[in-house]
């Protein structure tokens, strides 16, 4: 039985923990980020975690998290991180909402940001935008299988955005 969660999902910097504390503003949801569970849990950064243990250590961590999120979370709005979707368990946590943007957008907005520094360096599988295209062109094609919810997020300001996904989670 699916909970009544919303999960963001969608490429790595597309928005999802801004639009997520944004949503929590307009309705009576909690909001958590997958990706800060894991560095509590780890006590260490997602990059540091990437670095000393690989990327494999950190999906199944991904995967110990999607898992205590299905068995223990009720009306919260879950930001994950870019590789989430891949999670066997991902449509019992809740109705997944992808924030959909071209690759070129959000790294243009990634940029563009007061903090644009920071949210690179955090991004460890953005230090090679050619490798980062590739990893996008395939995961937006799965995205979109196993989302709920697609919406747009390119050229939107946030308050349409959890506008728009507060309509289609009705």
């Amino acid at each position: 039985m699916k909970n009544n969660n919303i999960l963001l999902i969608g490429f790595m910097g597309v928005g999802k923990g801004t639009i997520g504390r944004a949503l929590v503003k307009n309705s009576t949801y909690f909001a958590i980020d997958t990706d800060d569970l894991i560095e509590s849990i780890e006590n260490k950064r997602i990059k540091k975690i990437f670095e000393e243990e690989g990327e494999a250590y950190f999906r199944a961590l991904e995967k110990k998290c999607a898992f205590w999120c299905e068995k223990n979370l009720h009306n919260t709005i879950i930001s994950t991180g870019g590789g989430f979707y891949k999670q066997e368990n991902i449509k019992n946590i809740g109705t997944i909402v992808y924030l959909q943007s071209s690759f070129e957008k959000i790294i243009e907005a990634l940029e563009n940001a007061p903090d644009s520094k920071k949210k690179f360096k955090k991004r460890p599988l953005l230090k090679d935008l050619e490798v980062a295209k590739k990893i996008y062109e395939t995961r937006v094609q799965e995205y979109g299988k196993v989302a709920d919810i697609i919406v747009n997020v390119e050229d939107w300001n946030i308050k349409r955005i959890v506008s728009e996904i507060l309509i289609q989670i009705k």
